[in-house]
């Protein structure tokens, strides 16, 4: 959705329009704890408890300004109209995209690849945290890599945001350094050569060759790892694959966007929870690693 600055507050709090709450827990005779949960007010029951534990007296959880303010913070970066993006797991996150002059165009005018600033403000105890990622337009993928330097910023939780905008306004810009860093890291990768089949071997291993179910599951897989490689060749009108090497930047993204996009998650997940899941999916971590090696 894109949003001018003006409307940040607006949006931010139709797409959490609800808070988080600190609520006493009683023991099955009634009697207080001394402990507490994280509830949302706008749900009952189990489908409102947030996080997976308890927490003190002293824990004060954030609130939807602090949220608000995390994002005015990040759109400074961009300056103007920005693409925002809302998703609530135990946690806030939002997706903050600038406009087309922050676009860096990979393979001609076909493959653009723009920043994109994830904020994570979770219920887990830990500071904020925002990273730098990259969102690709031909294949929709929204990676964060996060072993280039400058790419994360931590945030520390204090009891209110608002007031230290400035700080927040500081803390953004520092990943403007991030971003230059990661677009030598694009074009570096973009430049190198691997061969598909060995990449994908160094980041998966070799199947169990006493179980047939490890062997067709790491068949299909790398097919369907293949398959992206060409499909997006051809949207981008580029050369098809003719042998097995690639570039380390395309072998990157073909193992990221299986993460993303087509892995198997227990349950019902959302777009946005997929990029979460992805980013932290050990195989796009060793693929980030092989990839930047090359």
């Amino acid at each position: 959705m894109n949003v001018s600055a003006d409307d940040l507050t607006k949006v931010i709090s139709e797409a959490f329009s609800f808070e988080v709450v600190k609520l006493p827990l009683y023991a099955p005779d009634n009697q207080p704890t001394g402990i507490y949960g994280l509830f949302r007010d706008d749900l009952t029951g189990k489908d409102s408890l947030v996080g997976s534990g308890s927490v003190t007296n002293r824990y004060m959880p954030h609130t939807n300004d602090d949220v608000v303010a995390l994002v005015e913070a990040a759109s400074k970066v961009f300056e103007g109209e920005v693409d925002i993006n809302c998703y609530f797991h135990h946690g806030h996150y939002v997706s903050v995209k600038p406009t087309e002059d922050y676009r860096v165009s990979v393979y001609g005018e076909t493959d653009n690849v723009w920043p994109a600033i994830v904020i994570g403000a979770g219920y887990d105890g830990r500071a904020f945290e925002a990273t730098i990622g990259t969102y690709r337009d031909l294949c929709a993928n929204l990676a964060m890599m996060r072993q280039v330097m400058g790419t994360t910023q931590s945030i520390r939780h204090t009891r209110s945001l608002r007031p230290k905008m400035n700080d927040l306004i500081a803390t953004f810009n520092k990943l403007e350094a991030g971003w230059a860093n990661l677009q030598d890291v694009i074009h570096h990768m973009e430049s190198r050569e691997v061969d598909l089949t060995e990449f994908l071997l160094a980041v998966y291993g070799t199947p169990d060759e006493d179980s047939k179910r490890s062997k067709t599951i790491h068949k299909n897989r790398i097919e369907a790892i293949f398959k992206r490689v060409r499909d997006e060749r051809f949207r981008a009108d580029r050369p098809r694959m003719t042998t097995k090497m690639v570039t380390a930047w395309e072998a990157y993204n073909a193992v990221q966007g299986h993460a993303q996009h087509d892995s198997t998650r227990r349950g019902e997940v959302e777009s946005f929870g997929r990029i979460l899941l992805a980013s932290r999916d050990k195989f796009v971590k060793r693929a980030e690693e092989l990839a930047i090696a090359a």
